[in-house]
């Protein structure tokens, strides 16, 4: 009897390893700690960048622009860096990457710079945090389908829908941590020692990186670019159930996003300055990883498709309620909210992708998404500042969370095959 009662506290834990085996593969957990590390270094710059620009501005179309000159080259770039990463090896290409966004850090730093910003002045100050954000878009059109490969390639197909949980959670803690961490850091440091500091985190990704061991090339037919590129596009077109994923995802992130437009809600709305900014650009990701830790031990198996088209209708409704609250508490909660609903519909479409993709198609159909699906991220936020500009804040933010609703229902009615979704490794599309 002592001796059960005394292995008791033991059984949850070992409940959660028997339902969470895929961490027990020593390179995703490597994995796990480059995809955190990186995401929070970028999501603190983003936070800092984004409230220094609107400092220097006050526009709110100055934080649109920011969108645009990201997903200029994110769109641009794609086009090539799904066949070069299909050809090339995964490990040295992520290393450039992470190595490309320090040098990007250390330039960010020296914008911030006092006596950089009246010697230069504001204009051309802004002026080059758009060119470091252009730079940025074209790292990130590698970063991502090199990130996409790697996972594909370090586990067994039969744990991709437990892995993407664990995947999107990291993420996840980086985008709640890094817009914290970044606000905190604004608030008690100002901007200089905030950039400076994104560099230093930095070094985690890369240390993390350097612990995979070098990954296979499973694609080594040395095709024609632009043969590689339709190759790609023509798969994700011919695949209805990738290309109802990516669409749903595209038109619900390019109305429904409200973050773009946080800083103005922060200073003029709200009126919660640094630290309160910081805690609304980490809401989302709150929720999400709240969200995330309860699909890591009840995953979603039934309805997946029900489910996906059910959480982007009820981010649209939280973003309605976002854009015309005025109380912070309130305006938190909507947030948070929405990130939950936004992960349950994460983890459903990374999984498609997972499951749905050949291997030796990964880096262009990754590639395919950054140009179709993570882009709109950054065409939300112009389209958020933009709409700002023309209609005020709270119709633009009230727009997008409506417009996102009726994407959710014009998808029900044109992909009946979400309807009977399926997770399963076993899943196979078809045309």
């Amino acid at each position: 009897m002592f001796a059960v009662s005394e292995h008791q506290p033991l059984r949850p834990y070992i409940a959660f390893l028997i339902k969470n085996k895929v961490l027990r593969f020593p390179q995703f957990r490597n994995y796990l700690a480059l995809r955190f590390s990186i995401i929070l270094s970028l999501n603190m710059q983003t936070t800092i960048i984004s409230y220094m620009v609107y400092q220097l501005t006050k526009d709110s179309l100055s934080l649109g622009l920011i969108g645009l000159w990201e997903v200029i080259p994110a769109f641009g770039f794609s086009m090539i860096s799904g066949h070069f990463v299909d050809q090339r090896e995964k490990k040295g290409l992520m290393v450039q990457c992470i190595i490309g966004y320090m040098l990007l850090s250390l330039f960010y730093g020296m914008l911030s710079l006092r006596g950089f910003q009246q010697m230069a002045g504001v204009q051309l100050t802004v002026w080059l945090i758009y060119g470091g954000i252009f730079i940025s878009g074209m790292l990130r059109a590698f970063l991502s389908p090199t990130n996409f490969s790697i996972f594909g390639l370090i586990l067994p197909k039969t744990q991709y829908a437990n892995a993407t949980t664990w995947s999107s959670a990291a993420w996840q803690s980086g985008a709640v941590l890094g817009p914290l961490i970044g606000g905190m850091l604004l608030a008690w440091t100002g901007f200089e020692i905030s950039l400076f500091s994104v560099f230093l985190v930095q070094i985690v990704p890369l240390i993390a990186i350097l612990s995979i061991p070098k990954l296979p090339i499973l694609n080594k037919e040395k095709e024609p670019i632009l043969k590689s590129l339709k190759s790609g596009l023509s798969f994700v077109f011919h695949s209805q159930m990738i290309l109802a994923a990516l669409a749903l995802d595209m038109f619900a992130v390019l109305f429904g996003g409200a973050v773009a437009l946080l800083p103005v809600y922060a200073t003029d709305i709200l009126k919660v300055g640094e630290v309160g900014y910081g805690w609304l650009r980490a809401a989302p990701g709150i929720g999400a990883l709240i969200t995330l830790m309860i699909l890591s031990m009840v995953p979603i198996k039934t309805n997946a498709g029900l489910k996906l088209l059910a959480s982007i209708a009820l981010f649209g409704v939280t973003t309605i309620v976002f854009g015309i609250s005025t109380n912070f508490a309130l305006s938190f909660a909507m947030l948070l909210l929405g990130g939950m609903f936004d992960s349950v519909s994460v983890i459903i479409r990374s999984t498609i992708l997972q499951l749905y993709t050949p291997d030796e198609m990964r880096g262009r159909v990754a590639a395919v998404n950054t140009m179709f699906v993570s882009s709109s991220n950054e065409l939300g936020a112009l389209e958020s500042g933009v709409t700002a500009k023309w209609l005020g804040t709270v119709p633009a933010v009230v727009f997008g969370g409506c417009m996102t609703i009726l994407i959710v229902a014009a998808t029900y009615l044109k992909a009946p095959r979400l309807r009977t979704l399926r997770l399963d490794g076993g899943a196979k599309d078809k045309t």
